[in-house]
């Protein structure tokens, strides 16, 4: 396998060496570390990571890794080893068990200086591409990756297949964990996770759009500032009261932990008004039906209540006078001239009759909002709407108050 390091070496280390491996690819990991990955690219231009490619040859336990060059970290003492492979390497895989197992390839650095303890000294300072063979199980799991090894895919090997039984199907059963890494100060390619950045100010290219680490997140960059960031390009804000276009075609503001609408649309809620009365007994709505609905955007209120009188409505035992009253969805606002100034529409229906009369109600905060005083709208009749007016209420008979208020809050 012709594949080329430099600095590993303690001699031997040739001038086309040197050249094919000084690639100045060194991302920060932080102060004294760089990342390990691969170094982007495509012949074409349309790939943002062709290097260290895997193709499978189909019907066979055999594949190549073609040609790429990378960088492999070894920790703060001992610095990175930049590689190159410049020409395709083919690797086999072994045959599949009694059960499945998951391979590992790696890009995989020894270094004769630092290995002696656990190599005995037999291993030669190089750079290889190898296979970790995983442990055969019905439930597998991928092998640690070697100290100073770059992974850069795993390969389910299924139960029993080999060259003669199928091979692998390179279609399905490769995972891709090759990871870019680019010169101090590049626009890092986003190939699966990236991780944290390194310090405020790095850039990225993810999905197409350019981001920066702020210091505790990966944020669209420019950060259109005052402007509307368009669907699918900022996921975390730069700053409480930034805008953006929610993929459900929605305006969202960030309000300083979470992205809300900035214009709600307006949804009908349903509630349960209590029907009361200034005097007297009690209603209770018996086999009748009191249900009401009603829609808040910001301190606009426009609500809907409907009663239907039941069979066993308990009409006889109220007060000739009781004057009802119903509780409001949301309080109104206190100021006297809004209260004063602001009635909702009241319609009854006779069923005996088919007949309509039409009636006003009156706004008031007690007991945290009611409507009051229903009564004629046309100056017909002063006396306030109970079991006796507009009408002699009865089974299938109907009242509806409805209209927009202004809420406290």
């Amino acid at each position: 396998m012709n594949l080329r390091s430099s600095w590993v070496a303690e001699t031997g280390q040739t001038r086309e060496d040197t050249r094919l491996t000084q690639i100045g690819a060194t991302t920060p990991a932080n102060p004294l570390e760089v990342r390990s990955g691969i170094l982007p690219g495509s012949y074409d231009g349309l790939n943002r990571l062709s290097g260290f490619w895997l193709d499978g040859t189909a019907g066979t336990m055999q594949a190549t890794v073609h040609e790429g060059r990378a960088v492999v970290a070894a920790g703060a003492t001992q610095g990175a080893y930049p590689v190159t492979l410049p020409e395709p390497a083919p690797l086999t895989f072994a045959d599949g068990g009694d059960n499945p197992r998951i391979d590992l390839v790696v890009l995989k650095i020894y270094d004769a200086l630092y290995d002696t303890g656990t190599t005995g000294g037999t291993q030669p300072s190089t750079a290889t591409l190898e296979i970790v063979e995983g442990t055969p199980d019905p439930n597998p799991q991928p092998p640690a990756a070697p100290a100073i090894g770059l992974p850069l895919y795993q390969v389910l090997v299924r139960t029993g297949i080999s060259a003669g039984k199928g091979g692998i199907n390179w279609s399905t059963d490769v995972t891709d964990l090759r990871t870019p890494t680019v010169a101090v100060g590049g626009i890092l390619p986003a190939v699966g996770d990236t991780g944290n950045g390194a310090y405020p100010g790095q850039y990225r290219d993810s999905g197409g759009a350019l981001q920066r680490w702020d210091g505790s997140a990966w944020v669209s960059y420019p950060s259109a500032l005052g402007g509307i960031a368009p669907a699918g390009t900022v996921g975390t804000a730069s700053y409480t009261g930034q805008y953006r276009d929610s993929s459900a075609g929605l305006l969202q503001r960030w309000n300083g932990s979470a992205w809300v609408s900035y214009q709600p649309v307006p949804k009908w809620v349903d509630y349960t008004p209590v029907w009361g009365t200034e005097t007297g007994t009690k209603p209770t709505i018996g086999n009748g039906t009191l249900a009401g609905s009603y829609v808040k955007t910001g301190n606009v209120v426009t609500v809907r209540i409907y009663l239907k009188i039941g069979s066993t409505t308990n009409l006889s035992a109220q007060a000739t006078n009781a004057n009802w009253t119903f509780s409001l969805p949301v309080a109104p606002t206190s100021t006297t001239w809004k209260l004063d100034g602001r009635v909702l529409t009241a319609v009854a229906f006779d069923q005996s009759t088919q007949l309509f009369y039409q009636g006003t109600a009156l706004l008031a905060t007690t007991n945290g909002g009611i409507v009051r005083s229903l009564r004629d709208g046309f100056a017909l009749s002063a006396g306030i709407w109970d079991k006796g007016l507009p009408m002699t209420w009865a089974a299938n008979d109907v009242l509806t108050v409805y209209g927009t208020y202004e809420s406290a809050s």
